[in-house]
């Protein structure tokens, strides 16, 4: 293992809610949109432009473009944090410090903002030697664009990495980049399928350098062997 890519919504941090939330708030405020449970699903692990697309084609009345809807959910979001405060999720910040020894990377589908208003929130504004957020690439999760992003400014090969998310997009995402990918249960509230990764695990405490190594390990031999999918369980 040379390299661990961690997402940050639903994987360090409770945050999808809250961001589903301030984006339901804004939408009826605004253009009298009531989200549907199904709505507020298809965004978690996506990035803002899947997520405005999304919403366009769904409601037609939604004018604004995407970053105007960027701005006024990442507006309302902060106004949500502030009055009820962040919840970390359990291990995430021992886990990020624990892999000190190695290059970290943060990717994720929010905006460049968000992601570094967070990672203030959180004090990790200084751990990732790469951040890729929205607007870095041009197709969100499950395409693998942000996880080879992330490998390529770390200097690494895809199967040299661990990939540590939460959603089945972004499982998704790490496993058709050629990563191994560990799941944290913890994080996912909606009960997404997390079968695309290799192991599951209940909380970040149990993510162990063991792991991690024996994980990209597996992935590496399977690649070696030419297998169709590098990261086949």
């Amino acid at each position: 293992m040379r390299a661990i890519l961690f997402d940050l919504d639903g994987t360090l941090v409770d945050s999808e809610r809250g961001y589903a939330e301030a984006t339901a708030v804004c939408l009826a405020r605004a253009f009298a949109i009531e989200l549907t449970a199904a709505d507020r699903a298809y965004g978690t692990g996506r990035s803002w432009v899947a997520i405005h697309a999304y919403l366009r084609d769904r409601y037609p009345v939604l004018t604004w473009d995407r970053d105007r809807l960027i701005a006024e959910v990442a507006a309302e979001s902060r106004r949500l944090f502030a009055e009820r405060g962040v919840v970390v999720l359990p291990g995430a910040k021992d886990a990020v410090a624990r892999f000190a020894r190695w290059p970290r990377a943060l990717v994720t589908g929010s905006s460049r903002a968000e992601a570094h208003h967070m990672l203030d929130l959180l004090g990790l504004a200084d751990a990732f030697a790469a951040v890729v957020c929205a607007e870095d690439v041009p197709r969100s999760k499950p395409a693998p664009d942000g996880y080879l992003a992330a490998c390529a400014q770390l200097g690494v090969a895809p199967v040299e990495a661990v990939v540590v998310e939460d959603s089945a997009a972004g499982c998704a995402a790490g496993r058709a980049a050629g990563c191994a990918v560990i799941a944290v249960a913890a994080g996912n509230t909606a009960g997404q399928d997390q079968g695309a990764a290799h192991r599951i695990v209940a909380t970040l405490d149990e993510l162990t350098h063991e792991l991690a190594i024996e994980l990209v390990a597996q992935v590496a031999r399977q690649a070696a062997a030419g297998y169709g999918d590098a990261s086949a369980p």
